[in-house]
């Protein structure tokens, strides 16, 4: 690791066949599948932990792995695999993940954090994976058209870090907007808000159940109490619908049931300084409102207490690249199959605006994404994994989650690993070969 003293700072020289920007779901993925096809891979994240939104944000479920139905006596049909199963496995060998718990007219599981984090550690470890913690990029570094790699700021002072591929993972498609490439923002500008998530501890978790049923998606009896309780002034209760799923650890609920708006009304822009701090302060104001609602008034409930909230607010949507390929709501809706698919999903559109979450189900059926998604419009030498994948706005909101995060840095990582061994340009890569390695990888396609 080259270092020449900048300003009394040591500036970091690094170099890679890979570079992976951000830890969440997509780029461990992606990071992990392109060193064990025999790259040298740098992973860099901002925080001192990989899982992006699952961890940090707290989101703490694995959606995505199951196909929907609208018979509920139907058992859990999982419907992703490869990676997702994988690292799934691997929390469950560790005592960190649930049993399948009914949402709505799926299943989803939910995860210990803390685990989450050391199972990352073991497998980038594991795959020869260089990682750079606590390291936020500032910029890049082109020549021309092509991204060669981006400037670092850690606690050593400034890296420098090239590559031959980079794979934006960040989330926000920091990197591609850093280069240049287009992109865009929810619609017509508006994203949906974020939220903050936070663990309830103390729960007598079988009485719960017993009383409010398997769904984690809370009945309209509970949404009715917290109208007329939000209403009456007595608590302040903005969002009606509430989620709460056990998880692994005892007596303890995960609930995503915070609405973060602005003061003025707005839905808040996570990219937006002010907005985040706003929501931030916002988002645990609201954790303390709806933990003494839960406390006073949800059986099961009466000892609880907040154990945990997320380390930052957590964000469903800010920009997205326009890619080579567009995923459109009616792919979603409709259930459409692609001949350049790499990750397939069934979890439903998910818009959270107004005090009730609406869901829009694709029952008994999946659509597909294609691998043109993931390859932005303009330069070169990019690839982009995760939530800012090229997407309309509803079909974003089907897409985000983290069993389809886990499928897309896989391919996207095992697509670098080839462009890279074999020199091949992205747009030029045959989807069909990379479809039969993520066959033979355990990916269902």
């Amino acid at each position: 690791m080259p270092a020449d003293a900048v300003d009394g700072r040591s500036s970091l020289a690094l170099n890679a066949d890979v570079l992976v920007v951000g830890g969440g779901a997509a780029g461990l993925a992606a990071a992990v599948t392109a060193a064990r096809h025999r790259q040298r891979v740098i992973l860099l994240e901002r925080y001192g932990f990989c899982g992006g939104a699952a961890v940090a944000g707290l989101s703490g479920t694995v959606c995505g792995l199951y196909r929907a139905s609208d018979d509920l006596s139907r058992k859990p049909e999982q419907l992703v695999f490869g990676f997702a199963e994988e690292f799934v496995a691997l929390l469950r060998s560790r005592g960190g993940i649930t049993e399948p718990i009914r949402y709505g007219k799926t299943f989803t599981l939910v995860h210990d954090p803390l685990v989450w984090r050391e199972a990352a550690d073991h497998l980038l470890a594991e795959a020869g994976v260089q990682v750079l913690y606590h390291t936020l990029v500032t910029d890049t570094l082109r020549n021309g058209e092509h991204i060669e790699g981006v400037i670092a700021w850690t606690k050593q002072g400034r890296a420098r870090v090239t590559a031959r591929l980079v794979i934006d993972a960040s989330g926000d498609a920091d990197v591609a907007a850093m280069a240049g490439c287009g992109t865009s923002m929810g619609h017509d500008g508006q994203v949906q808000n974020p939220t903050m998530i936070f663990r309830l501890a103390g729960v007598d978790v079988g009485r719960f159940r017993a009383r409010y049923g398997p769904d984690s998606i809370l009945g309209d009896d509970v949404s009715q109490m917290i109208r007329n309780l939000h209403n009456s002034s007595e608590y302040n209760l903005p969002r009606a619908k509430v989620f709460l799923f056990p998880t692994p650890r005892p007596g303890e609920l995960l609930c995503n049931c915070t609405r973060v708006i602005g003061r003025d009304g707005r839905e808040l822009n996570p990219l937006l300084v002010e907005d985040l701090t706003e929501a931030e302060i916002e988002g645990r104001r609201q954790v303390r409102e709806y933990a003494r609602f839960f406390r006073d008034r949800l059986e099961g409930c009466e000892n609880s207490f907040v154990n945990d909230t997320g380390v930052q607010v957590g964000v469903r949507q800010t920009r997205q690249i326009i890619g080579q390929r567009t995923l459109i709501n009616d792919d979603v809706v409709k259930g459409h199959k692609s001949r350049d698919a790499v990750a397939r999903s069934a979890w439903p559109i998910e818009l959270h605006s107004g005090e009730k979450p609406r869901l829009v189900w694709l029952c008994d059926d999946y659509y597909d994404i294609p691998f043109g998604c993931f390859v932005p419009r303009d330069g070169e030498g990019l690839l982009v994994a995760g939530r800012c994948l090229s997407a309309e706005h509803e079909a974003m909101a089907s897409a985000r989650v983290t069993a389809q995060c886990f499928s897309y840095g896989q391919a996207v990582g095992m697509a670098a690993a080839t462009s890279v061994r074999e020199s091949i340009n992205l747009r030029e890569l045959s989807v069909g070969d990379l479809q039969e390695q993520l066959r033979r990888a355990g990916a269902a396609l």
